[in-house]
């Protein structure tokens, strides 16, 4: 047999399995597409919707400045939610120490509680009227209304997501390979550096492409703490009031657009990362 036709054999195995665990999972099947349908739904209603768009509407000054904020702050927010999420996520994996768990609720604490809440929040730590916020006010670097502002309120919000996954991507690294590395005379940080990181890259990878989609789209504390500028999730909201909905689809094409693609990559990195592996 050559070659060819045992590729051609496997296939069709592989295909014949397929086809008959769709078959036996039918029931699973049909649930779960009742709920992919659902979602499926709004987005193509939406884009039935905005058919009829010029191309203008995505150079109105509005919809530039708001797209504007949005991918300047974005990228920052995740830098700074990457650069000391990382090693929090490192420690709360490898040591333990007494209040872990009160450590632990509070990281997770942003993601389950209501972003408006965290924008009063942020408010009363660095509003103008407190000594935070009137001391940096004091030299030009206003942290509500501001670009400062929208940076807080997204890195707030979205930061967890960089923790939780790069947490869970240590804990997966076997100590051993840890304990081998710093027997071979090297430090913590060599240690870190060499081994766990990159042990850990896949799941640090995908907390930070879900750090930059959640910064992307953080609305209710970014509205309290910088309703000005506004980025594209406020300016969405501000022109639905004003105008209704048919006027926010250029700013929901491009956001959309943005987060299929951030997905898209995250899904993307996570097949060669187990490539590669």
């Amino acid at each position: 047999m050559s070659y060819a036709e045992s590729v051609r054999q496997i296939s069709r195995g592989h295909y014949g399995f397929g086809t008959r665990i769709l078959h036996e999972n039918g029931v699973f099947a049909l649930l779960g597409a009742v709920l992919f349908v659902y979602l499926l739904y709004p987005f193509l209603s939406f884009f039935v919707w905005g058919q009829g768009l010029g191309t203008g509407a995505f150079f109105d000054p509005k919809v530039v400045s708001a797209v504007k904020f949005s991918l300047l702050s974005a990228p920052v927010s995740t830098a700074l939610a990457t650069v000391f999420g990382v090693p929090l996520a490192y420690v709360l994996a490898r040591t333990t120490f007494p209040g872990k768990v009160v450590v632990d609720a509070l990281v997770v604490l942003p993601l389950v509680m209501p972003p408006v809440v965290g924008g009063v929040m942020l408010l009363s730590g660095f509003g103008s009227f407190t000594p935070i916020g009137a001391a940096a006010a004091s030299l030009g670097l206003p942290l509500t209304d501001s670009y400062l502002g929208i940076v807080l309120a997204q890195t707030f919000v979205s930061s967890p997501f960089v923790v939780i996954t790069a947490r869970s991507g240590f804990a997966s690294v076997d100590r051993e390979i840890e304990q081998a590395a710093r027997s071979l005379g090297k430090g913590p940080i060599e240690t870190f550096r060499l081994v766990s990181l990159p042990l850990a890259r896949g799941s640090i990878l995908a907390g930070v492409v879900l750090t930059f989609a959640r910064a992307m789209g953080e609305f209710g504390a970014t509205m309290m703490t910088a309703y000005h500028p506004s980025t594209m999730p406020t300016q969405i909201w501000v022109t639905f009031i004003s105008e209704g909905i048919a006027a926010t689809t250029p700013l929901v094409i491009v956001l959309l657009t943005l987060g299929f693609l951030v997905v898209l990559a995250l899904q993307l990195a996570g097949k060669r990362i187990t490539l590669a592996g």
